[in-house]
């Protein structure tokens, strides 16, 4: 049976507000819960079925309790709270976003998106070593920057020509010192050597005390190096290790550093492992329906299984 449900707000600016002024997002709502949405002034009106009118009420109501911990909503974050309605997941956004960190008093605060993010940050914040591993677009090195820079720990230098060679491989952890710090405070940190950004080979034989380590792509590292890594952490040290298993380039015949670390210390108590899985993808959100899509393509066919 159908019926209507009138949910009012304080005015129209604050409900344009939830669904980022965009009436797209209201009709992807319609298709993905089967109901009808109307809005005007300060009101929106639901038509459909209770249970799915419901699901549509929830879903408002994630947007505004996120929305009051002053998280501005956007694309992402309808797109999250309606899928966690949908898929009747556990989670929701308030609870994913309500964790933010700090870098600069010049930056806004770095805002967890997804309850994997927030996991991956709580993870860091009580672990000295945390593996963050999966599918790209999910801010495994974004938030591990963000982490660093907040705890204000040494974190990227490299003598002139070779960083040049290698820039194009570092523009991820640079990119996001852009958006957690100012320029000049950039500068400042490399000049002082308090942000060090080398290659893995360069920490063969040393002890990185008082740091936190980033070691980012890691699915391409060998078995060796990150043995080699991870035994040069030293005291008041944390290292976070990003990688995804799926965009392993190295030969066949070479086994990944991070699979086998993720088998050898899954049981150490001081180690974490945090799995993120499409549902944690920020970027576009055609990102995470592609994903899903190569994951289907990749797996085996049911009868190829038996």
């Amino acid at each position: 049976m159908t019926e209507t449900r009138t949910l009012h707000f304080d005015n129209a600016r604050q409900l344009q507000s939830l669904y980022a002024n965009d009436f797209k997002l209201l009709k992807g709502m319609e298709a993905s819960l089967g109901v009808k949405v109307t809005t005007r002034e300060g009101w929106v009106k639901l038509e459909g079925e209770p249970e799915k009118l419901d699901k549509a009420q929830r879903v408002f109501d994630q947007l505004e309790e996120a929305q009051k911990k002053g998280v501005p909503i956007q694309k992402h974050e309808f797109q999250y709270a309606l899928n966690s309605v949908s898929e009747s997941r556990g989670d929701n956004l308030s609870d994913a976003v309500s964790m933010k960190i700090t870098t600069s008093p010049r930056k806004p605060p770095i805002v967890v998106r997804s309850t994997g993010q927030r996991s991956y940050v709580e993870a860091i914040d009580n672990r000295d070593i945390v593996f963050g591993i999966g599918p790209a677009g999910t801010g495994k090195t974004y938030l591990a920057v963000a982490m660093a820079v907040a705890a204000g720990e040494a974190l990227g230098f490299l003598p002139g020509e070779l960083e040049q060679k290698i820039m194009p491989y570092l523009r991820p952890l640079y990119d996001a010192l852009r958006d957690m710090l100012e320029p000049e405070e950039i500068e400042r940190a490399i000049a002082r050597q308090t942000i060090e950004v080398a290659p893995l080979a360069y920490m063969r034989g040393r002890t990185l005390n008082n740091a936190f380590v980033i070691l980012d792509e890691a699915q391409n590292t060998t078995t060796e190096q990150m043995f080699m890594l991870l035994t040069r952490i030293g005291p008041h040290s944390k290292c976070v290790i990003t990688g995804d298993v799926t965009q392993i380039d190295l030969p066949t015949n070479r086994r990944s550093g991070v699979v086998e670390a993720l088998q050898a210390l899954k049981n150490i108590p001081g180690i974490a492992i945090v799995y993120f899985s499409e549902r944690d993808v920020v970027r576009h959100e055609l990102v995470r329906s592609i994903i899903t899509a190569y994951q289907q393509h990749r797996s085996p066919a049911p009868s190829m299984r038996k």
